[in-house]
C-alpha cells in the first residue's frame, strides 16, 4: 500500500489573515489557539478530504501551500527524494509535541512535506 496524504498546509507572512481568508472563504473552522499561533483547521467535510493547517513561516521555507505524504521516516525519505532528482527545503525537525516532518521540492520545483507515521 502506498503512503497517504494526511494533511495540506499553507504558511503565510500574515498567518492570522491567511486564516480569515481560508476560514470565511470555505467554512472551515480553524484553531490557533497555541503557541505558535498555528491554526489548525478542521475543514468539517465528514469523511470527505483532509484537514490541515495555517500558519507563519517559522523556519524561513518560504510562503507555501503543500500537502504531506505519511512515511515511515521522514530522513530516508529525504534521502530518497534527493536521490531522485528533489532538493531538501527542510531537514528532518521534530515538532516540539508533535509529529517529525521534513520538505523538499521535486525536480520541477514543486514543494511536498512529509510526515513520520
Amino acid at each position: 500500500m502506498g503512503c497517504p496524504v494526511v494533511h495540506f498546509e499553507i504558511i503565510s507572512d500574515d498567518a492570522g489573515k491567511a486564516q480569515e481568508f481560508y476560514g470565511d472563504l470555505f467554512g472551515w473552522n480553524i484553531d490557533a489557539d497555541n503557541p505558535m499561533n498555528y491554526g489548525m483547521v478542521d475543514t468539517e467535510s465528514e469523511d470527505k478530504g483532509i484537514n490541515g493547517g495555517i500558519g507563519e513561516d517559522m523556519v524561513d521555507t518560504g510562503g507555501h501551500l503543500t500537502f504531506y505524504v505519511e512515511v515511515p521516516n521522514v530522513e530516508d525519505t529525504l534521502k530518497r527524494a534527493v536521490e531522485k532528482g528533489g532538493t531538501i527545503v527542510l531537514e528532518s525537525m521534530e515538532i516540539p509535541g508533535g509529529p517529525t516532518i521534513g520538505l523538499f521540492n521535486d525536480p520541477d520545483g514543486r514543494r511536498v512535506g512529509v510526515i513520520e507515521a
